[in-house]
């Protein structure tokens, strides 16, 4: 026979005390009083009985699920494709084990009605929700925030005060756009990582511009073309900018994702990387290092990004809301063999 599960009653017993104040303890219920020194008995108790609270228990007892959940805008393909998720689920889940939560990952399917997450909220499936991606079309982020219910943005939502964790995009692009004007490059396309219903999107694109501009260089629709997340869009991209009649000498590609795809292209064409064309990515996901050549790209903290959010939802959970809501992490350009070193001469005309 297996041997007898342990009870909150052995606990009880073992510990000297009420099996309500077991649950009190084990539950981490708020507002009631019991001294420290009861709490550590009932703490060694459970550890040397081996005994955890059922589950369902714990919920009635807090009315917490002890759950968080991220909501991820990517499709199963894109999603399990995705270098970038990897880091942002570690640092989500590590910060979430520290402070006694599970998480619960909630991909949202390309052709789902926006919103469709929010069953998470209203069911009570979760106690607050980080979202990436958000879209600027998508009202129910804004309904669930004035309900009150726990929130934090894996990006921004412009006029909407929701709690949020970035990376500075604008400066970001600047800075890799920057880089290819060091060079010599005058004629620069880019690809989006994605429509420019995402956020992060359109500030990527939004620092592009301003860097050519600042560089005295007029802003070409020409040169932008839109990705979706992954390699075969960036392909499809960089297709079109090759087949251009004055085709860039450099390019910037808003996702590494996105960039791969681009490289393919430039290479089906027979060209070389850098010397006939530069390339710039964003994210600085671990493939990015590897390939031939070695991606030059902006580092995101995706670690830092999922604790952080994990962490400030945590907090407002437990009603420990801090002053600064709005967090931006730093990115840093990281040069590899992609881009070159050298001036970029160009073809006759495209400077």
């Amino acid at each position: 026979m297996a041997p007898r599960r342990p009870t909150s009653r052995d606990v009880a017993r073992l510990a000297g005390v009420s099996r309500t104040t077991v649950s009190l303890v084990l539950n981490n219920v708020p507002d009631v009083h019991i001294s420290p020194e009861t709490r550590q008995r009932v703490m060694d108790a459970a550890r040397q009985l081996n005994y955890y609270p059922d589950v369902s228990a714990r919920r009635l007892a807090s009315g917490r699920t002890r759950t968080i959940a991220l909501v991820w805008h990517r499709g199963p393909d894109q999603t399990y494709q995705d270098a970038f998720l990897p880091g942002v689920l570690q640092g989500i889940t590590r910060a979430a084990r520290h402070y006694g939560y599970y998480v619960l990952f909630r991909p949202i399917e390309p052709d789902e009605p926006n919103g469709s997450y929010v069953e998470l909220a209203r069911g009570r499936h979760t106690d607050g929700l980080i979202l990436s991606g958000p879209r600027s079309d998508d009202p129910h982020l804004l309904h669930l925030h004035r309900d009150g219910f726990p929130l934090v943005l894996h990006g921004q939502l412009p006029g909407a005060d929701i709690p949020s964790v970035d990376v500075d995009n604008v400066r970001g692009a600047m800075t890799a756009v920057e880089h290819l004007l060091a060079l010599g490059h005058r004629r620069i396309g880019t690809i989006t990582n994605a429509s420019l219903a995402y956020t992060s999107s359109r500030q990527r694109l939004d620092g592009y511009r301003q860097a050519l501009e600042q560089a005295g260089i007029p802003f070409d629709e020409d040169l932008v073309r839109y990705g979706n997340f992954d390699e075969g869009s960036g392909q499809a991209a960089m297709e079109m900018l090759l087949s251009l009649d004055r085709r860039p000498t450099a390019v910037f590609v808003a996702s590494d994702m996105v960039a791969m795809g681009a490289l393919r292209a430039i290479q089906d064409r027979g060209l070389r990387v850098p010397e006939d064309m530069a390339v710039v990515g964003f994210d600085d996901i671990p493939p990015s290092r590897f390939i031939a050549p070695a991606l030059t790209t902006v580092h995101v903290p995706t670690f830092g990004l999922g604790w952080s959010a994990a962490e400030l939802l945590i907090r407002i959970i437990e009603q420990d809301i801090p002053n600064e809501i709005h967090a931006l992490l730093k990115t840093e350009l990281m040069v590899r063999e992609s881009c070159g070193r050298r001036t970029a001469v160009g073809r006759p005309g495209e400077q």
